[in-house]
């Protein structure tokens, strides 16, 4: 099952209406204070799944695209965000060997099944350089069994493991593993002051009973193999 575009611009209207400041400033915080290293400030950026662009707006990087299907993030997005409207199972609308950085955050339990993930990391292997990252962030299931389907669009129950491999699967090395990092979500729940997310980044320890998601990053090697192009 998927959802076509105007049942994604209700879904998460419904879901985000009136959050998007505090989103905006979460995101911010972030960026500055733990993800920003991971994104040289001379990169070219993708954000997968890009929602309403709180992380391709707010990142700072030489060239920005936003990848998502829902009609309504086209005009949430900064000016200097190129859009691209499509399904990242199929091909993208991008050179191969074009990206530094890849970033995903609360997108892949969105896919329909493991053949349309297969497909995206598929294609995130081939549009980074050498060398270029993939960074995603998203639920775990392993600690989350049932609040997981909380969500009418959650399909695909992941952990860090199951990512981990998937990854490895497609080439890339996994360079840091976080199975537990943020709490699960914020579409739910008390907006926290600002302070409080600065402090839980510093603390790791406190991951360890907050953290509802994983944190990872993997790197495509240099002179890795295009898995498309070297198929038979």
């Amino acid at each position: 099952m998927t959802h076509n575009e105007s049942e994604l611009a209700t879904i998460y209207d419904q879901r985000f209406r009136g959050k998007q400041n505090y989103r905006n400033r979460v995101w911010r915080v972030l960026i500055d204070d733990f993800i920003e290293p991971y994104v040289p400030s001379d990169a070219a950026v993708l954000d997968i799944g890009c929602g309403y662009g709180e992380f391709i707006n707010n990142i700072r990087c030489r060239t920005k695209f936003g990848m998502d299907m829902n009609p309504d993030t086209a005009r949430l997005l900064s000016p200097d965000v190129q859009f691209l409207q499509q399904d990242c199972s199929t091909a993208w609308n991008l050179p191969r060997a074009s990206l530094d950085v890849i970033f995903t955050s609360n997108f892949f339990e969105h896919l329909p099944n493991k053949q349309a993930l297969d497909s995206t990391l598929e294609q995130a292997f081939c549009s980074l350089n050498p060398g270029g990252k993939l960074i995603a962030l998203g639920p775990n299931i392993k600690y989350l069994p049932g609040a997981y389907w909380d969500f009418w669009d959650h399909y695909l129950p992941l952990t860090e493991m199951s990512l981990t491999e998937g990854l490895r699967i497609h080439g890339f090395e996994v360079i840091r593993c976080v199975d537990r990092f943020l709490p699960y979500t914020m579409a739910h729940g008390i907006q926290y002051p600002i302070f409080f997310l600065k402090l839980y980044l510093k603390i790791p320890l406190a991951w360890r009973f907050l953290g509802k998601q994983f944190f990872l990053v993997a790197q495509k090697p240099n002179g890795g193999l295009d898995p498309v192009k070297n198929s038979p």
